[in-house]
């Protein structure tokens, strides 16, 4: 079983808000019933009811209402189900429910398409490891597609039981951290675990992202107190390691919480992250509100307070670098008349989430 046996729709997630999104979408409706999706294998899904796991599958019908690839359920995702006939193998979702909040990449191989790689996420734990993965600049791609998506960040350093020059990290890390939470850990040795603990309670999902080799698997062993996903060594001569987990998958904590381990990613495209770049670059968009010009591209107009911080040294050249070519990036993606569409929709869909989560951690805090 992927989950624990004592499961009901509180412990996936389920809440008063989901009830009423529920009661919105589905007023009346007895035919259908609310699951989340907790697995998913090409176009197969496994849900979980409260009462029990199942398979289902997206109809034609359905599929075709759906449209874009970004729009069909994701691990994380609550759905309608059709539970299935005497004479059906199989379940049916018939709708997806609004997603709160989701980590977003562009689908390999596709120029127009985005991948939901985990949706309705609250925290999501950025993995990098103290060893030759370890990479500033990738760290704060995963920063940026995190804070797009509306979930809160927390960069893992794992491998501390690896040599490694702790505050030269430290010092590397700390423009990009900004005041997102930095835990340095072992997995191996489960040093610091019950920090990644605190971050997760009743009802909240997390999100493990990293590439391959970086502990993910071993990270969740740990949380959920026995090796229930497979590892596997790396390379000394470039860490990197295979794809032990080869399928996103939700798991539900026996302690509250729930878990969805992702496949390692060696390289993250992203996708339409104009909000999260804002919110990863929030020094440089600071500094951005001085230049002489209100469209100052920071390049080579003249009164840029941007480049004024470069030449004293309160912002870093390459980091500013770093930063155009994160921003040309964005710009330069070739959309069909459907990409456009659907962009245009997530990015209202993205204003309101990111409204909405703000509210609730705010409210959280007052609490």
């Amino acid at each position: 079983m992927s989950v624990v046996d004592q499961v009901t729709l509180d412990v996936l997630g389920w809440d008063a808000r989901w009830a009423q999104v529920w009661a919105d979408h589905h007023p009346g409706d007895t035919g259908r019933q609310p699951a989340r999706v907790i697995l998913e294998h090409q176009h197969i899904y496994r849900l979980h009811t409260g009462e029990q796991e199942l398979l289902a599958r997206v109809t034609g019908r359905v599929r075709y209402t759906l449209g874009s690839r970004e729009a069909f359920p994701a691990v994380g995702d609550w759905v309608a189900l059709k539970p299935a006939g005497p004479n059906e193998e199989m379940g049916r979702i018939v709708d997806v429910l609004p997603r709160r909040g989701r980590f977003i990449r562009k689908a390999a191989g596709t120029a127009s398409e985005a991948q939901v790689v985990a949706a309705n996420v609250d925290v999501v734990f950025l993995v990098s490891g103290l060893d030759r993965d370890f990479n500033i600049r990738r760290i704060e791609r995963y920063l940026i597609a995190a804070l797009e998506g509306g979930a809160s960040p927390v960069i893992v350093l794992n491998k501390a039981d690896l040599p490694r020059d702790l505050e030269a990290v430290s010092r590397e890390l700390a423009p990009v951290a900004g005041d997102v939470p930095v835990v340095v850990m072992s997995a191996k040795s489960g040093d610091r675990v019950d920090d990644l603990r605190r971050h997760i309670g009743p009802g909240r999902t997390a999100a493990f992202l990293g590439s391959s080799g970086v502990g993910k698997s071993t990270l969740i062993n740990r949380l959920v107190g026995h090796d229930r996903q497979r590892t596997a060594e790396v390379r000394e001569s470039d860490s990197r390691g295979r794809h032990t987990t080869t399928h996103r998958e939700l798991i539900v904590l026996a302690g509250g919480g729930l878990l969805i381990d992702t496949p390692g990613m060696r390289e993250l495209q992203l996708w339409d992250v104009t909000t999260g770049l804002g919110e990863a670059f929030e020094d440089i968009t600071v500094l951005a509100e001085g230049c002489r010009f209100r469209d100052c591209t920071h390049d080579t107009e003249p009164d840029c307070a941007i480049r004024a911080a470069i030449a004293d040294g309160g912002l870093s050249s390459e980091r500013h670098a770093n930063y155009l070519r994160l921003r040309k990036e964005m710009t330069h993606k070739p959309l069909d008349e459907a990409g456009e569409k659907a962009l245009a929709e997530r990015r209202r869909e993205s204003r309101i989430a990111n409204k909405a989560l703000r509210k609730l951690y705010a409210e959280r805090g007052r609490s």
